[in-house]
């Protein structure tokens, strides 16, 4: 349970929200042209309406499924599927599914309206950094043990059967997990990298079922290795970028664009650990990027109010979050 005094879920939920709704603006537009229609980066404004993403609408589903299973008393795999079906389906087939969502996302949610398993609904060759984006909410829980690695994987096969998106899903909520409970920043990527090395050889059957043989892949073994050994070599990037990387330059130069599930993880890491004591630059900075702006912010925010908390963010900035009433409660909820 993260600390009542640093409210470091509250931070997560608020902090992703906020780079959602920053990096809404600069997504698909190169780093001159951001600065010539916006600015200079460290003065990126909050919009007027902050809106968010079918991020932090992602990730509120998330957060109500998981929500659900605790209210019955445990996160289980077949009820944690079915809550997360039931949430996805929804987002779907709302109006408001109109803030550019991803294909992968929109074509796994269109299968999982059907009766078929949900394994026959993930796309298993996407791993788009849809799996990860919205995870965040499982480094949330308790403990962060084989249950929750087993359902941080899950939300992510849903939509991204890759097992890389499956991976990158588990270090993002790892990641969050951490920071919540006081894992010092230059300490972060040695702590990911020993996880991902000791979760190398380990298939989730328990929470994936036979996904797996939805691949190419001779066995799950196979299939799982795949996954960790690409966020392991991103994770070596990045332990280099953070110790080298030009905090004026594009931090997608370093650890890419983030439209791939690793890439997010890393380059949403990144902004954060080149800023680990002011998340407005790190929001900034991971808005003011090539690549999925939107996406990396977004994690990025996640990382910086897991470490610093709620009083992370300004009260002028929270106030007028689009969703913010929902973000408190649940923030609320897991920082009881």
């Amino acid at each position: 349970m993260t600390s009542p005094t640093k409210k470091a879920a509250t931070g997560t939920l608020m902090g992703l929200a906020l780079g959602d709704a920053l990096g809404r603006l600069t997504e698909f537009s190169d780093v001159s042209t951001i600065t010539r229609w916006y600015g200079p980066w460290r003065e990126l404004a909050l919009p007027e309406d902050a809106k968010i993403t079918d991020d932090t609408q992602m990730t509120l589903a998330v957060a109500r499924a998981l929500r659900a299973c605790q209210e019955h008393g445990t996160v289980a795999p077949e009820r944690f599927a079915d809550e997360l079906r039931k949430e996805f389906v929804d987002w779907y087939r709302s109006p408001e599914n109109n803030r550019a969502p991803g294909r992968t996302c929109l074509t796994a949610c269109g299968l999982l309206m059907t009766d078929r398993p949900w394994q026959d609904a993930s796309q298993i060759d996407s791993k788009g950094c849809g799996a990860n984006m919205r995870v965040a909410p499982l480094g949330l829980l308790p403990a962060y043990g084989d249950a929750a690695a087993g359902a941080a994987q899950l939300q992510a096969a849903l939509t991204h059967g890759h097992p890389t998106g499956l991976a990158a899903s588990d270090l993002t909520a790892r990641a969050v997990r951490l920071l919540a409970h006081g894992t010092g920043p230059d300490a972060l990527v040695g702590e990911l990298r020993a996880y991902a090395r000791e979760n190398r050889d380990r298939y989730h059957d328990a929470w994936l079922g036979d996904l797996w043989t939805r691949s190419q892949d001779p066995d799950a073994l196979h299939f799982v290795r795949r996954g960790w050994d690409e966020c392991l070599a991103v994770l070596d990037r990045l332990d280099t970028a953070r110790r080298t990387a030009d905090p004026e330059a594009d931090p997608c130069t370093y650890t890419g664009d983030g439209w791939i599930a690793e890439e997010a993880l890393a380059t949403g890491l990144l902004c954060f650990l080149l800023f680990p004591g002011e998340p407005l630059t790190a929001l900034r900075r991971a808005a003011c990027t090539r690549g999925d702006s939107d996406s990396i912010a977004a994690l990025a925010g996640a990382f910086a109010g897991a470490h610093l908390g709620a009083d992370a963010w300004p009260a002028a900035w929270t106030d007028r979050i689009e969703h913010r009433d929902e973000l408190l409660a649940l923030g609320a909820l897991w920082d009881a």
